[in-house]
């Protein structure tokens, strides 16, 4: 698989901040494969996304150093419409994605591919067919800001997968919602893994994490302190001394093994643990 994004030695500065938001990040993001971005609050998860989309610094301003590559040019050479084709972004907050200047969910979905001057019949095709896929046909008609928030979500999905980008980037998207809305989204979610879409995914649920993410970006204070396979990076319990997070299934695993079980490797989903439990019984009944 081909490098689609790269950062090489990236540290960036908000405007008036007393120190870098990102510091000196390096990382490469390869086509077709889901990437799941992680650490505690206020790691620079949400900055990092914003270097990848190029919001950073051409939207927020402040200073960045080193280089970030898009497709093996520099982002810096894009406009922003180059990279709304080539990559879509979702917002922590759906509010903030929802264009405020349409009626109806059909017309919001339909804004970006008419600010593209996309042919009338193609828009009507490719927003029915995006809905679907998100489920919110049955709300075309309604006002986007009357829906719920798992709605919402959906809808900034929606608005986003319709212009068909290739690259997902991701932030938090059910960091508001309830379960039933949180698998809902990751519904949408899935379907991206399975289309091979190149996806960025923040997400503070890191159950989740395992059970979707090939590759794992962990970042501690803007720092990149560990990448790598998903299960090498969501095993390493030294993470737990900077605030993050490991699968419940991980953490049984430690744990049985620190009682002296002899399991085959430490799981991260539950379908894993199933696995290894189960050959350590089959083991232990021959």
């Amino acid at each position: 698989m081909g490098v689609v994004i790269e950062l090489r030695n990236v540290t960036y500065s908000y405007p008036l901040a007393d120190k870098p938001a990102i510091k000196d990040v390096s990382l490469k993001v390869e086509e077709g494969k889901f990437y799941g971005v992680i650490g505690k609050n206020g790691s620079g998860k949400t900055t990092l996304c914003s270097i990848i989309r190029g919001f950073a610094p051409s939207f927020f301003k402040g200073e960045l150093e080193g280089e970030v590559l898009l497709y093996g040019k520099p982002m810096s050479e894009y406009d922003q419409g180059e990279l709304a084709l080539h990559m879509g972004y979702v917002f922590q907050n759906p509010f903030n994605q929802i264009s405020g200047v349409k009626e109806t969910v059909f017309e919001e979905v339909a804004f970006g591919l008419e600010n593209f001057g996309v042919p009338v019949e193609e828009i009507e095709e490719r927003v029915m067919d995006i809905m679907k896929l998100t489920k919110i046909d049955h709300l075309a008609e309604q006002h986007p800001f009357e829906l719920s928030g798992g709605q919402q979500q959906r809808l900034a999905l929606a608005s986003i997968l319709v212009l068909e980008p290739d690259i997902m980037v991701i932030d938090e998207p059910t960091s508001q919602l309830d379960p039933e809305g949180t698998e809902s989204v990751f519904e949408i979610i899935s379907q991206l893994k399975k289309a091979r879409k190149t996806v960025i995914l923040v997400e503070h649920k890191v159950d989740l994490i395992a059970e979707y993410a090939d590759e794992i970006f962990v970042l501690n204070d803007g720092e990149l302190i560990k990448s790598g396979d998903k299960h090498d990076v969501l095993t390493d319990v030294s993470l737990l001394d900077h605030g993050v997070q490991l699968p419940q299934m991980a953490v049984l695993g430690h744990r049985l093994r620190k009682r002296g079980l002899n399991l085959d490797y430490i799981p991260i989903t539950e379908k894993e643990a199933k696995d290894v439990i189960g050959r350590l019984i089959y083991r232990e009944a021959q």
